[in-house]
């Protein structure tokens, strides 16, 4: 009975929130609240984000900005944008010597961030501005977006050009369908995205557009609203960014570039599934809502509502943007969480639409069942999420914080909260729900619950203990059965894989020398030792598990040479 005037209040309460400079100050606010908190003390995480990190730093340390290295390995599969990036804030705000992580996942911060904002931006200019907004506020706490924000790889900036590309795609597609004419500075945008998206990440951006317009084309057999793209100054403007790399990258590699990064890694993804990362088409969509977590338990109403309104210019082109791009995401082999983030947005903006159509005309979405079940979805993934936060550090040896506890109940307050809204019908105050339950699960987690699982971060705790005994380093560290991208980082590079006899052989010529011993090649190294006539002195030890090859937790040993 009082529905209507609650919809009237919610909907006025909305469209002040949306005034002006506010919903700009409220989204920079909210993402910074998501995405600061642990990008310091998160260690580096194995095994893309280290090799990102480590690329990074050696561009710096030998000025080269062409040949990107992991090493002295090639690092030839994704373009040099993201590590010109990373370089360039290590260089504003710390020094290649230093192994603080921030600098280089700084990029990361920004990009997510700028994402958030365009998507409101340019889909107040598609979906309205209160949908927009609502939008913006779930996708800035998506699970994937607010991990992506923390790690020093390339797609949160990635998502930054997406959206812009595609903001600036549906701004002149919907204006031509309404008879508006567009600017050209929106063709200017598209077009400038393309060719940054294609210094990030190669073919993503173009692909993504490129499937949205040939879905438009198709659904609506018309094509000339496609000349608001101005391609004949737009196609040479994006090239003129990308071609000069190119050339240079390919000069300064011997070619070898192009014929890694499209014949090895690209097509190797497309034709089967690469370093193990396989799984069958209906992957994403089962993975969904959790990943899309906790804006998830909309995605059953945003579905309705796109598909009532299919005929509609702003949910034609949200479709076209998802489903095209969905389906070929899905069809690919190789497979991995974020490969469909750049759909994210436009999930996002349909959320804001459902929510912000139902607050102004209630009931009009319902649709119990398909709400109740999604919201089943989201308990059960709340649930485990909340249990794992809990368990996870007693698991590990840890004791139990009251911090560890914030994100279980803010779940269950506000799941409480949730069902009840259940029953009337989710309307706009559920898109500001969403985003402040993910501020109270996400941030304490990433400041305090996750950087204190000691037992995960080997790592961290064997790069401590070689910093312990520094004074006895002679160059180069020896590491054995443990040679991960995040111990590479952490000891600026300075490591060597070598199996144990070649270790023993080491430390017996270099007085001084260090080997990081894994339990596995104990027994073979101090044979191997023995045979030399030398005697191993262990320096300390360290424990915990290398979660990129297995669960079993794996002792760590640091040795020198008696005497040496």
């Amino acid at each position: 009975m009082n529905e209507a005037p609650a919809a009237t209040s919610t909907a006025s309460i909305l469209e002040r929130l949306t005034l002006g400079w506010r919903p700009w100050a409220l989204l920079g606010a909210l993402c910074l609240a998501l995405y600061l908190p642990g990008i310091a003390a998160m260690p580096p995480l194995d095994r893309d984000e280290a090799r990102f990190m480590q690329a990074s730093r050696q561009m710096l340390e030998t000025g080269d900005f062409l040949r990107i290295r992991f090493q002295d390995e090639a690092r030839n599969k994704k373009p040099a944008g993201i590590y010109w990036l990373q370089a360039a804030s290590v260089a504003l705000f710390s020094t290649p010597a230093s192994n603080a992580a921030w600098p280089y996942r700084l990029p990361s911060l920004l990009g997510a961030t700028a994402a958030v904002l365009l998507a409101f931006g340019f889909g107040a200019r598609i979906v309205g501005r209160e949908a927009a907004f609502c939008g913006a506020l779930v996708l800035a706490g998506a699970a994937l977006l607010v991990a992506e924000a923390h790690l020093a790889k390339t797609d949160a900036m990635l998502l930054a050009t997406i959206v812009a590309a595609q903001g600036a795609l549906g701004t002149i597609y919907r204006d031509a369908r309404d008879g508006r004419h567009t600017t050209p500075g929106f063709a200017l945008v598209f077009w400038l995205a393309q060719g940054m998206g294609a210094l990030i990440k190669g073919p993503v951006t173009p692909l993504v557009s490129l499937l949205t317009v040939l879905a438009l084309v198709i659904a609506d057999r018309r094509w000339r609203w496609l000349r608001g793209l101005r391609p004949s100054w737009g196609i040479p403007l994006a090239a003129l960014i990308v071609l000069p790399w190119i050339v240079a990258v390919q000069g300064a590699t011997g070619g070898e570039f192009l014929g890694e990064a499209v014949g090895h890694d690209l097509l190797g993804k497309l034709i089967g599934a690469q370093e193990s990362h396989g799984a069958p088409p209906g992957a994403y969509l089962l993975l969904l809502p959790a990943t899309f977590w906790p804006g998830s338990f909309l995605l059953g109403m945003a579905a309705i509502f796109g598909w009532r309104r299919r005929s509609a210019s702003a949910e034609r082109f949200l479709l076209a943007w998802i489903v095209p791009s969905w389906l070929v995401f899905e069809l690919v082999p190789t497979k991995l969480p974020h490969y469909v983030l750049p759909l994210y947005p436009a999930l996002a903006l349909l959320i804001g639409g459902a929510l912000v159509a139902h607050a102004k005309e209630p009931l009009a979405l319902r649709k119990r069942g398909i709400d109740a079940a999604f919201f089943v979805f989201w308990a059960s993934i709340g649930g485990g999420l909340a249990v794992a936060l809990i368990a996870l550090p007693l698991a590990l040896g840890d004791s139990l914080q009251m911090l560890n506890l914030l994100p279980a109940a803010a779940i269950v307050g506000f799941g409480v909260i949730l069902i009840r809204q259940l029953r009337q019908g989710f309307g706009a105050t559920t898109a500001p729900i969403a985003a402040a339950l993910a501020l109270l699960v996400f941030a304490p987690s990433f400041a305090g619950i996750l950087p204190r699982l000691d037992g995960v971060w080997l790592s961290r705790s064997a790069a401590a203990l070689v910093g312990s005994h520094a004074s006895q380093q002679g160059g180069v560290i020896d590491t054995v059965g443990y040679n991960e991208p995040s111990l590479v980082f952490l000891l600026g590079g300075k490591i060597r894989a070598a199996g144990a006899v070649q270790a023993a052989e080491d430390l017996a010529a270099e007085p001084g020398k260090l080997a990081l011993v894994a339990g596995s090649d104990d027994a073979a190294f101090r044979a191997a030792l023995a045979e030399h006539g030398r005697a191993p002195l262990k320096l300390g030890e360290t424990s915990g598990i290398d979660y990129s090859r297995s669960r079993r937790r794996m002792t760590l040993a640091l040795y020198s040479v008696a005497g040496g």
